[in-house]
């Protein structure tokens, strides 16, 4: 490998990191350094990036790879042993020093670190928790760090992960078995899962010592996610949807990401020529918060998908489709209906539902109560009952779904 100085390496590290969509921090323990000693911080300053403190400010990231060399040949990545890329590798002391230096120049409020596997997963593992054990020990830094972990490493390793980081993540790589074993063949879903069971048992174990002893290290504050590639291999939506769910039921796992296949350079032939629409990636994350933050079942969220391809609507979001698939559900009246029947609602989420629950308490709700509560009362009129307002024959009517749906629009290029 020709040497390269640190500024080569970060272009070429840093690009091949932008496959990873699952760098959010989401319920990190709030760090600062405002006591004068220390240094970084979590909850503090400014930044541009898709990652979020546990007060819901986007924070900045600096998200590489240790190496992009691995040992081996997923067929849907562009760092496998065959492809044909410009290879590089950072060692522990020098993304220890990057990091730093970038939080001193206010570019970054923590760290996303991933890696090719090299050598073995064993010593990959070690240089990933080296990287988080100088930061924390050498330097007392204080900001986010999230590290993805080594299924096939040893259970100390990943467990020393957890200690160091405030998020660790195991990539399930894709939603079947049978797809792993096609476009992954030297991964394991058993090893996958069981690196995963590990790390929610280490989690709350450490949990459970906090309530007990003050002084017990805590693991992985904010919990561990995952990520699978949607459009690689022959999965319909319904699969995924239903993987995503024994996941989150097995691991308490915090998020499981989707993020849509994209065609790489040099592709295996094994591999699609087109990625998937990207509205497909957004639909499963919208099933996803069905389930997570509407008290949606598995059942329900799959209940919409063709019963033929088992694939979710593109042309509209998975609840107006269970909305105008059980109709008879509707309309709820917003005076009278419990929390989960309101959260059924289209255009209204769980801030909303909450505010009209308190509202009612001491008044009569009418449909500019409801207004108030949400971005646009149209969605909703046909599926609501309110004080001064009854949907007649709306609900029932052929064309509901094209009256609410909204129109296509042309954007304008050069519109003020």
């Amino acid at each position: 490998m020709a040497q390269l100085d640190i500024s080569q390496k970060l272009t070429i590290l840093a690009d091949a990191a932008k496959y990873d969509a699952s760098c959010a921090s989401s319920g990190a323990k709030k760090r600062d350094s405002r006591d004068g000693t220390g240094i970084g911080s979590i909850t503090g300053g400014g930044g541009i990036c898709h990652a979020y403190a546990p007060d819901g400010r986007c924070i900045s990231l600096l998200k590489i790879l240790l190496t992009n060399s691995c040992i081996f040949d997923c067929h849907y990545c562009i760092n496998r042993r065959s492809s044909n890329v410009r290879r590089a590798r950072f060692t522990a002391p020098e993304v220890v020093d990057l990091t730093l230096n970038f939080y001193r120049r206010n570019y970054i409020e923590g760290l996303f670190l991933s890696s090719g596997i090299i050598a073995s997963a064993n010593y990959t593992m070690e240089q990933i928790v080296e990287v988080a054990r100088s930061l924390r020990e050498d330097h007392d830094f204080r900001g986010y760090i999230h590290l993805k972990t080594i299924p096939n490493a040893d259970a100390e390793l990943i467990a020393q992960a957890g200690r160091y980081a405030d998020r660790v993540s195991i990539n399930v790589e894709l939603p079947t078995r049978q797809g792993l074993e096609r476009l992954a063949p030297e991964k394991s879903e058993t090893q996958i899962e069981g690196a995963m069971a590990d790390m929610a048992t280490v989690i709350e174990d450490g949990a459970d010592a906090r309530k007990r002893y003050k002084s017990a290290p805590r693991y992985a504050p904010a919990g561990q996610s995952t990520q699978m590639i949607i459009g690689a291999d022959a999965a319909n939506d319904r699969d995924i949807v239903r993987r995503a769910s024994g996941l989150y039921t097995r691991f308490k796992l915090k998020r499981v990401y989707y993020s849509a296949f994209s065609p790489i350079p040099d592709a295996s032939a094994v591999l699609p020529l087109q990625r998937p629409p990207m509205q497909r990636e957004h639909r499963l994350y919208q099933s996803d918060w069905l389930i997570r933050c509407y008290d949606f079942s598995l059942a329900e969220v799959t209940s919409v998908a063709d019963t033929a391809t088992g694939m979710l609507p593109l042309d509209i979001d998975p609840k107006l489709a269970w909305a105008l698939k059980f109709r008879g559900q509707f309309p709820v009246d917003v005076n009278r209906a419990p929390r989960e029947m309101l959260l059924r609602i289209p255009g209204l989420g769980p801030t909303a539902v909450n505010r009209l629950l308190k509202a009612r308490r001491y008044r009569s709700l009418r449909l500019a109560d409801v207004a108030r509560a949400t971005t646009s009362v149209k969605k909703l009129r046909p599926f609501i009952i309110c004080e001064d307002w009854r949907p007649l024959a709306l609900t029932d009517s052929a064309d509901l779904k094209a009256l609410i749906t909204p129109k296509p629009k042309q954007m304008e290029l050069f519109a003020v």
